[in-house]
């Protein structure tokens, strides 16, 4: 596939097959991926479909594609080295014509060798633009090269016609059909080869992925693919190689630079019982590592799907493009018409010569590629800085947002609370004992805070008959009495608190307090500090200068939430509510505008997905939060102001590509259609136009960097 018009025959033809969910095809990266009911309809007939539309596929596989590509490569140079030799031969051929040897017995033994050298360029090295031309046909779908194979088999039969002696003027275009040939071969190769190197950014991810490794057996070490690398097997990992699996680490130690899912330069240690993953860089140390993924099921798998998922999903401007894609086709047809009904007339060779222009010179290419190229090297760009763009109209729609709303812990604070004070009449350890117990089986930040403290000061404690109140707290028994760990709102207390003044005077200063509660009394807080991220306040300062509402929601009292609020300069708090309800707190909002939601993934997932648009922040190698749009690998604020920016720059891209589509159509089309144009030159402007998108697009990746 090479224009948008094969993408809509492909995804209409199959999309209408029994058994087919959906179907999107890649321009940019030639790959197309299928959702089908399982016993419907059966692989070998979808590939039997494709070929019957004169698309050949495989089932991908990135070393097996990448071979399969540089045959491609290999014979399209042959074609373009073919169409070169008989292009230079041609053209000393006119050359000897225009100067004297046009006359005579040469003139019709030039014109013949021309026919010669012709008839091999047309039919082979422009097999490529006949045979998508005949499918396009055969299938009653008008694609790109139907419009090109006419003009060159309408100039090439004139010349034959004119050849034998039925024209009245016997002037014959063999070399225009030949320096076409050759011209648009070159243009297609120059725009594949300013793809690949525009979506170098996102491909450069997966080849960060070894294809061997080193796997030890009980009879020895042997060299293995890892896709053969099963769960369990013991990998061996080399000071200075990539590590090929996702794994534990079972024997060794070392450092490991991590960079790729966390963003951070600095190495990090690994030893015994520690979590490695594909893709990043053994320092130094060697490890023996046991293999607890497949290896498409790694996490650098799962960015590298990420990624191409983005290229695959159709934003709104994309899918419209499409559905205006075959309607261009047929007007172009109809406009080469019009100039060759109004020339023949006068000057049948001129009709003919400026008919073939229109039909070279007015291709869809350009709108083709002008969204889908920028997006592609925007998602490929962000995901080289931790920054895993999910869809396109993600991308769209942050350079549109007007609210952007935060959660508090581990998005704005660093998620790693410390008890700082534990406050109560009774022994302390007694209480760290209880409370401890109780949270021991929950993931919120607060509760494995306390359960590390206690761990520190030896404290250990058994409890049952857990009962789990999202938003409030847990309850459980301690040695057959019932306690209840959580805020205030939670806790079973009737009588007055004896320390409210105290709790209230620190979570003004930024505290969050954990309240415990047997039937009948109040037994005491633990105050717990979480450090504010070092990148938020200039963060937030950013995105306010680019005119955004920010706020903040949390589970937190008004005071805690209100503290942190101050520091870093958020106007808008709204504290004290449930997870639940801050999707309601969210849809408010979007009665304003668009809402961008950023939140860490565990706790927010209703208000990822009620946003318009949503991030989650510091996920690392858990890279498939579903309810985010956008996932940043580091636990970093910074990369949401990246984000923006490089939205804006995408739609600015996009708007720009999109522009010079039309104005080049708008402007080459009226000038072919009034013989200003030769097809040689409208064979050399058609291919630069689509270059010119994509070189556009691949600034993305330059300003970006």
């Amino acid at each position: 596939i090479h224009c948008a018009a094969c993408v809509w025959l492909v995804e209409r033809a199959l999309g209408v097959m029994n058994g087919i969910i959906w179907v999107r095809v890649n321009l940019t990266d030639k790959r197309i991926r299928i959702c089908w009911e399982d016993g419907k309809i059966n692989l070998s007939l979808i590939m039997q479909t494709l070929a019957d539309l004169g698309y050949a596929a495989m089932p991908y596989q990135q070393n097996i594609a990448e071979v399969v590509q540089q045959r491609k490569n290999k014979a399209m140079l042959y074609r373009i080295g073919f169409a070169g030799f008989t292009m230079m031969n041609l053209l000393w051929i006119s050359i000897a014509m225009y100067t004297g040897a046009s006359g005579g017995q040469y003139h019709g033994y030039f014109q013949w060798l021309g026919f010669v050298l012709a008839t091999p360029t047309l039919f082979y090295a422009g097999y490529p633009f006949l045979k998508n031309a005949y499918f396009g046909v055969k299938n009653r779908y008008m694609n790109m090269d139907v419009p090109i194979s006419i003009g060159a088999l309408a100039t090439y039969f004139y010349s034959v016609y004119a050849l034998l002696g039925f024209s009245t003027r016997g002037e014959v275009y063999f070399d225009t059909v030949v320096n076409f040939i050759f011209v648009i071969l070159i243009g297609r190769y120059l725009e594949a080869s300013s793809k690949k190197s525009a979506l170098s950014a996102s491909t450069s991810l997966q080849q960060l992925q070894p294809n061997i490794a080193l796997v030890k057996t009980n009879d020895g070490e042997h060299i293995k693919p890892i896709s053969t690398i099963e769960v369990g097997d013991i990998v061996l990992i080399k000071p200075g190689e990539r590590i090929a699996i996702d794994g534990i680490v079972r024997l060794g130690s070392g450092e490991v630079d991590e960079s790729l899912l966390s963003g951070e330069s600095l190495p990090v240690g690994k030893c015994l019982g520690d979590d490695v993953f594909a893709g990043t860089l053994n320092i130094n140390g060697s490890f023996e590592v046991e293999a607890t993924q497949l290896s498409k099921q790694s996490a650098l798998a799962k960015i590298v799907d990420l990624v191409e998922n983005t290229r695959a999903n159709k934003s709104r401007i994309v899918c419209t493009i499409d559905r205006i894609i075959p309607y261009f086709v047929w007007t172009t047809l109809g406009l080469a018409t019009i100039t060759f009904l109004v020339w023949s007339p006068t000057d049948f060779d001129l009709a003919l010569l400026s008919a073939t222009s229109v039909l070279i010179i007015t291709c869809p290419c350009a709108f083709g590629l002008a969204t889908p190229m920028s997006i592609a090297v925007a998602s490929g760009t962000a995901a080289k800085r931790n920054i895993l763009i999910k869809n396109g109209d993600a991308l769209e729609l942050l350079s549109k947002v007007k609210h952007i709303v935060f959660d508090k812990t581990g998005t704005l604070t660093l998620g790693l609370p410390q008890v700082d004070k534990v406050i109560s009449q009774m022994d302390h350890n007694t209480l760290i004992g209880i409370m401890s117990a109780i949270e021991k089986h929950s993931e919120h930040s607060l509760a494995k805070a306390i359960v590390h403290y206690a761990i520190e000061h030896n404290v250990e404690q058994l409890a049952d008959d857990f009962v789990m109140s999202p938003g409030l707290g847990v309850s459980a028994k301690v040695d057959g009495k019932r306690y209840w760990v959580g805020n205030l709102n939670y806790l079973k207390a009737p009588e007055k608190i004896e320390w409210s003044e105290q709790a209230n005077a620190l979570e003004q200063q930024g505290y969050t307090c954990v309240w415990c509660a047997d039937e009948y009394t109040v037994l005491g807080f633990v105050a717990l500090n979480d450090q504010i991220k070092i990148d938020a306040k200039t963060t937030i300062e950013k995105l306010k200068s680019m005119g955004k509402t920010v706020s903040m929601l949390s589970g937190d009292r008004t005071q805690v939430a209100q503290s942190v609020a101050n520091q870093l300069g958020i106007d808008h708090v709204a504290a004290e509510i449930l997870p639940n309800d801050k999707a309601q707190h969210i849809k408010s909002l979007q009665k304003q505008g668009l809402v961008l939601m950023v939140g860490d993934g565990i706790n927010d997932a209703p208000a990822l997905t009620q946003a318009d648009v949503s991030i989650a922040i510091g996920s690392g190698a858990d890279v498939s939060v579903a309810s985010a749009d956008v996932v940043v690998l580091k636990a970093a604020l910074s990369p949401i102001v990246e984000a923006i920016q490089l939205s804006k720059r995408t739609q600015t891209t996009i708007k720009q590509n999109i522009a010079f589509a039309l104005l080049y159509n708008a402007f080459m089309v009226p000038l072919a259609m009034m013989a200003m144009v030769t097809p040689l030159f409208a064979a050399i402007v058609m291919p630069i136009s689509s270059i010119i998108v994509v070189a556009n697009a691949a600034r993305l990746r330059k300003n970006q960097e």
